[in-house]
């Protein structure tokens, strides 16, 4: 059933405490310890004497970077937006103390062991440090942030994406009444049209002879900054952190690195309750027994136009877990892997990893539920894992599907261990792929065998920027950072050379000459006809197409599957291979007669329409066409572009991009580190600073800067040297 998402509530008023003589003493005295060297491009590299010293200066210089992005994630991790932006969001806040319990998280803490709370206490600390020195910053809810924040992240990186295939809107219907007008902008059940993308290259298809790694998240842009954090404690490690944590998510050390792309391993299963009432007591079948259901009461405070309102409803859950929708007369509870004291361990250890051997270890924690990994190391090693934390199961059930929760054969069954999941080491491809695809062609003929594995363990199937990354890597060419780039940046869009034969024929077979759709379409159809497939700022043809496609059935946009569906490339071709001349030819039309409306011609190119713009650092976006923008010549991944760039109208006439392409770069392991990156816009949140939108343009185009991984480089390129509080 996919994945699940981690997040959480806290009571209210420990956002309300202020800072003691003693806090304030023991922050300047760890600010005194760690020192940060902002670069040319604004990038911050935190040097502290310990670990816990460089948390603390990463955090506080992700603050001063975009506070409110660092505090909106946990705000929406403690179920707590709707306070902030009001009832729209209770279906959110539901959900998610539904998934995450914030006592679990405090208990996790009281347990962990003393080296991470060293490190937690640091994050909280960092945090707390830069609003005591900047009163003017005014928090949205979070005034005082605590030490256990970090383990409200399920896996310790993302949190899940999805919890089966239940959405928001389920667990308000079932629990509030709301309808679908009361859901939150964000559907956790909706098609995710990013994904992203993980490269890796051996020795021997490289041109010094060094392992190459690519690093391709795509998530909503400015979702992580970039940065580097050094101790004295062997820590040195450059890449992206995601707003708010402490361990550098995607990225690398001079020894390896690592690359996460979403998995849709099963990890999360949906069970069908039989709940019956006994004496005013609930009651879920279990084996031909009886079993308490679990009762607890919620509490939500909401935002309204005269102040704040309260929700109050008692939640249910059995021995799966919560019980989140009802369905078919049944109610429906969730197991899934909700808290992970492991999971933030495992992150933090994979920073420091020394190698093959040492990061393998890290894996070997199987407690991150919502990755593949893709690595690279210095000694030339590539490797894959498909997932991480896989439940064993009864494969006689599609666990893609809702299973029978009064039956213990439904239960899980332990975990796989590591070297029985979908893997790729060394192959002899010399490559390896994943772009939220299956891993069956993960590393061409070298790529894993689909029947040696159990179904769940990789429903995922294939989907176009598979075809495409494949295209590009599993050839003769040996590469080096800079051709693994352009690798990265291949114009070319596989959807539409399987889309668009059958629109040509379609036209040509029943439109006939004279005809009012023959005189509205012969010209674009012309343009389409010459098309090679290849995007570019001035394709008209790109225009036409995406317009087009974005109009065709669904299908072809349904990258992520589960166990027993068609996939992307699949069902595009069976959808073309049974579409009527109506379903193929009459979205085009609309396609038309839309931008004809609009500009008064067809006739657009695909930069003209398609654009980049950073004016603003709003958390809930919005675009103006009488602004600045920049001409984007890539499209969305959901048409085989790797470089993605995922736009849409916002209200307005052009189509604006707001995620894909985010962090992006490429690493050489030698003897020494050689690196290339970009960021969507910069790094700075701060409209005011030069570091706001100075790699904007350079992102429009796939320019990168040179990575500064030594600290003398980083010295020769700094602009400014200093202590947190300074």
């Amino acid at each position: 059933m996919k994945k699940a998402i981690l997040l959480l509530f806290i009571p209210f008023h420990l956002s309300a405490q202020t800072a003691s003589g003693e806090e304030v003493a023991r922050w300047r005295a760890q600010a005194d310890r760690v020192t940060i060297i902002r670069d040319n491009w604004g990038i911050p590299h935190i040097y502290g004497k310990s670990d816990a010293d460089a948390v603390f200066g990463l955090l506080y210089a992700q603050c001063e970077d975009d506070f409110q992005r660092v505090e909106m994630n946990y705000i929406e991790k403690l179920g707590r937006k709707s306070e902030v932006f009001g009832e729209k969001e209770l279906n959110n806040d539901l959900y998610v103390r539904l998934v995450i319990d914030s006592l679990q998280a405090m208990q996790d803490y009281s347990k962990s062991p003393q080296w991470l709370v060293k490190l937690m206490n640091a994050f909280a600390d960092g945090v707390n440090y830069y609003l005591y020195t900047h009163p003017a910053v005014k928090p949205a809810l979070l005034s005082k942030f605590q030490p256990w924040y970090p383990l409200l992240w399920t896996d310790g990186s993302i949190g899940a994406i999805s919890t089966g295939d239940i959405t928001e809107n389920d667990a308000g219907s079932l629990y509030f009444g709301t309808t679908a007008s009361l859901v939150s902008n964000k559907e956790r059940g909706a098609e995710r049209l990013t994904g992203s993308n993980g490269f890796a290259l051996s020795p021997s298809r490289t041109i010094s002879g060094n392992a190459i790694l690519y690093i391709n998240p795509h998530v909503t842009f400015y979702f992580r900054p970039e940065v580097q954090v050094t101790s004295e404690e062997g820590l040195d490690v450059y890449g992206a952190v995601t707003w708010g944590q402490f361990f550098v998510y995607q990225g690398f050390n001079e020894n390896c690195g690592w690359m996460h792309t979403s998995s849709n391993v099963d990890v999360a299963d949906m069970y069908a309750e039989n709940i019956t009432k006994k004496n005013s007591e609930l009651f879920y079948e279990y084996d031909g027994q009886l079993k308490p259901v679990k009762q607890q009461a919620m509490s939500f405070r909401y935002k309204t136009g005269n102040g704040f309102d309260t929700k109050n409803i008692t939640t249910y859950a059995t021995g799966h877990g919560p019980v989140m929708a009802k369905r078919d007369g049944k109610l429906i509870s969730v197991k899934a892997n909700n808290q992970s004291l492991d999971g933030l361990i495992q992150c933090w250890l994979r920073t420091k990893a020394t190698g093959f051997e040492s990061f393998k270890k890290t894996m070997a924690i199987r407690a991150n539920t919502s990755n593949n990994t893709v690595y690279a190391d210095k000694d030339g090693n590539i490797a894959y894992w498909h997932g991480d934390f896989i439940p064993v199961r009864d494969t006689k059930y599609n666990w893609g599907k809702v299973v029978d929760g009064s039956n213990s054969a439904t239960e899980w069954k332990g975990l796989h261990q590591l070297d029985d999941i979908v893997h790729v080491y060394n192959p002899s491809s010399g490559f390896i792929q994943n772009c939220n695809s299956t891993p069956f062609t993960v590393s061409g003929s070298s790529s894993p065998d689909k029947k040696h594995y159990p179904p769940y363990m990789a429903p995922d199937g294939e989907n176009f920027r598979g075809i495409n990354a494949a295209r590009e890597l599993n050839n003769k060419e040996h590469f080096d950072i800079d051709k693994m780039i352009r690798a990265g940046y291949t114009t070319y869009l596989p959807a539409f050379a399987s889309l668009l034969p059958a629109l040509l024929a379609k036209f040509e077979s029943t439109v006939k000459p004279g005809d009012s759709l023959y005189n509205l379409l012969k010209e674009p159809i012309a343009v389409l006809k010459q098309w090679d497939f290849h995007t570019a700022e001035q394709s008209v043809a790109t225009t036409l197409a995406v317009e087009w496609a974005e109009r065709l059935n669904s299908v072809i946009r349904k990258v992520y599957i589960e166990e027993g569906e068609t996939d992307q490339v699949d069902g595009t071709k069976n959808f073309v291979a049974n579409a009527s001349a109506e379903e193929l030819l009459m979205p085009l039309a609309k396609a038309v007669n839309n931008l004809t409306d609009k500009f008064g011609t067809w006739n657009i190119a695909w930069g003209e329409l398609n654009r980049f713009q950073r004016v603003k650092n709003d958390l809930q976006v919005s675009f103006d066409d009488t602004k600045t923008s920049y001409p984007v010549g890539f499209t969305s991944s959901q048409w085989g572009m790797l470089a993605s760039f995922g736009s849409d109208y916002y209200g307005t006439q052009k189509r604006y991009g707001n995620g894909g392409n985010s962090f992006i770069c490429a690493v050489e392991f030698g003897k020494k580190i050689k690196a290339k990156s970009l960021l969507a816009g910069g790094e700075s949140g701060d409209p005011g600073s030069k570091h706001f939108s100075d790699q904007l343009e350079m992102y429009t185009h796939g320019q990168f800067k040179e990575v500064l991984f030594y600290r003398e480089d980083v010295v020769k390129h700094a602009e400014r040297t200093y202590h947190p509080g300074e």
